[in-house]
């Protein structure tokens, strides 16, 4: 869909703060690595199409295997890049339930061996090329993460109990995200993605301290399901129909929600530096109290 693009000096510019609220939906992004070098595991092996349809029945079947083998690498990698940077985005987090990057590297080896086979025939030059192909991807990509990460002195219940509730809210917010797309308006896509931001700034405030999950328990699920459910509703109508007035109510919910994350979190933050206040007036008094002074 076309878009239609603003400036400073153009009719409908909008002012300096709506423009700097814009920008803060690319606080704290990162260029993903899932990327780059993870784009070219799906050329490499594309010549291996050529081998297939050049040799006999048995070079054909091994070489679309030894293909598909490491087509199947590259996408086990990609997933596993993605995996671990939402891993290292968070405060608290599960290990990946799968280690894709460790697949990958599986794959590829015997993708390599594969194709080694059907081009010499013999298995000293396999058993090399799926040895070579297996370091080689891990010296490039590395491991998945292999342990649950977590605050120190928070039990692993608690730990547990965080990272499930802040992985279902995670999930609300990507709904959200894929349903209002279905809308086909930018300014909309950009506007849910501001709620999300804010939104993750208590998820990381509740990572922070797990104590905190109890009195934001109603806003990542309960309130989060019912954006999620409002959302995917106005998408469906705005999509059949463009409506101002579901548009505006919409943006007014988006407005009420957003204003009640951001209150949520300062409040969580206030009670954090309360108990830090706290925690000092009774280390003081008990040095003043063993007549503790600096020299």
């Amino acid at each position: 869909m076309a878009q239609k693009f603003g400036g400073k000096f153009s009719p409908e510019g909008g002012t300096d703060a709506s423009r700097v609220q814009d920008r803060g939906t690319y606080r704290g992004a990162r260029r993903t690595r899932a990327g780059g070098r993870v784009n070219l595991l799906f050329i490499a092996p594309l010549p291996l199409v050529y081998g297939a349809f050049t040799t006999g029945p048995a070079g054909l079947a091994m070489n679309l295997a030894a293909l598909g083998l490491m087509l199947l690498a590259a996408w086990l990698t990609r997933e596993g890049i993605v995996a671990q940077e939402a891993y290292e985005s968070r405060k608290i987090a599960r290990r990946p339930a799968v280690p894709r990057k460790m697949a990958g590297s599986l794959s590829i080896g015997l993708g390599l061996g594969l194709a080694g086979y059907a081009a010499s025939g013999g298995l000293a030059a396999p058993v090399i090329y799926a040895l070579a192909g297996m370091v080689l991807h891990g010296l490039a990509f590395g491991i998945d993460p292999m342990k649950d990460k977590g605050v120190e002195g928070v039990d692993m219940f608690q730990t547990e109990r965080v990272a499930r509730a802040v992985d279902q809210a995670e999930e609300r917010l990507r709904e959200m995200t894929s349903a209002i797309r279905g809308a086909g308006d930018r300014a909309l896509e950009r506007r849910v993605e501001r709620f999300c931001g804010t939104a993750r700034d208590l998820f990381r405030t509740v990572e922070e301290d797990p104590r905190d999950l109890t009195a934001a328990r109603k806003y990542l699920s309960v309130y989060l399901l019912g954006a999620r459910d409002a959302t995917v509703r106005f998408a469906e109508i705005y999509n059949r129909r463009p409506d101002p007035q579901a548009r505006a109510d919409y943006e007014a919910l988006l407005d009420d929600l957003e204003g009640n994350f951001a209150a949520r979190t300062e409040k969580l933050l206030n009670d954090d530096r309360s108990d830090l206040d706290i925690e000092i007036s009774v280390l003081r008094d008990r040095l003043k109290r063993e007549g503790v002074r600096p020299d």
